[in-house]
């Protein structure tokens, strides 16, 4: 990125974020940011840009491990690694962790019993919507492992994979794939560790391995009390009812509405407004006035 800042740390989402979670992150910041609503703000037209080239450096999966390539070469480039801070022995710490042994064979203690050497474990993220997680099924991934070369260097190698989940499986959860990580010059190769990651859809969050969705009030409805509509994760329609004098971030569960027949929080959140018109304008500033 041209602004030097680490594009995961731009849209405030993990490393571990998918195409769905960036993309949403982005929507926000974007919107927020948008010239249209900063007019002759310096500052908010400079971190726009800044978020829509962050998103361009994360926001596809492809573009995600073509940052991760760049960065491995970025340790010295091919054929070396001087680059790398720490130099060569930094280096054969990093290979030594990832081919089962730290600080490569030249530092086993002499005299030791003779073991097997196996490759690194690799992990690897299977990125699900909510209606496929629910139904389960067989789904293909890919797991992208290393070797080291006769001469020293290291390939990577990627394998076109299919795993078969349950349906409802837990998001977060963990399958072990023998024999998928990476390869060991001397031994064995090492374990895929495959975890699932269910998308939970616009406006909702994993929490404690519990769906939470917001839900947009107005702020007549949560000092008054009303009603207002939600769509469940099952695509249902519903009308939640919201309690006199409520607060932003205040919730109400509803028991077997989540994923896989758990739970569901619906968390209040202030309706966003466009332009206010004369009568809302003269409304609100009454409201001012009173002390509201």
């Amino acid at each position: 990125m041209a602004s030097g800042r680490d594009p995961y740390q731009v849209l405030g989402v993990g490393r571990d974020a998918g195409d769905a979670e960036i993309r949403r992150a982005y929507r926000r910041l974007a919107r927020q940011f948008h010239p249209d609503r900063n007019k002759g703000d310096a500052a908010a037209e400079a971190r726009f840009k800044e978020v829509q080239a962050a998103y361009d450096s994360i926001g596809t999966a492809e573009a995600r491990e073509a940052q991760r390539r760049q960065a491995f070469t970025g340790f010295g480039g091919p054929g070396g690694f001087g680059g790398m801070p720490g130099g060569m022995g930094q280096f054969e710490d990093l290979i030594g962790q990832m081919f089962g042994q730290r600080g490569g064979p030249s530092r086993v203690p002499p005299r030791q019993p003779r073991t097997v050497p196996k490759g690194g474990d690799v992990t690897v993220h299977l990125d699900l919507s909510l209606a496929q997680a629910t139904e389960g099924g067989s789904f293909p991934f890919t797991v992208r492992r290393l070797r080291l070369t006769p001469n020293g260097g290291v390939e990577t190698k990627a394998a076109s994979l299919r795993m078969t989940l349950e349906p409802g499986r837990a998001h977060g959860s963990s399958k072990r794939l023998r024999g998928q990580g990476h390869e060991h010059p001397e031994g064995t190769t090492g374990d895929a560790i495959v975890t699932l990651r269910v998308d939970p859809g616009e406006d909702r969050r994993w929490e404690e391995g519990r769906l939470v969705q917001s839900v947009q009030v107005a702020y007549s409805t949560l000092v008054l009390g009303g009603k207002v509509e939600a769509t469940l994760p099952d695509g249902r329609a519903g009308r939640l009812t919201v309690p006199e004098g409520s607060l932003v971030g205040d919730r109400r569960r509803m028991p077997g509405q989540g994923y896989a027949g758990g739970d569901l929080d619906l968390e209040f959140e202030l309706a966003e407004h466009g332009p206010l018109d004369e009568a809302q304008t003269k409304a609100i500033t009454a409201l001012r006035d009173l002390g509201l």
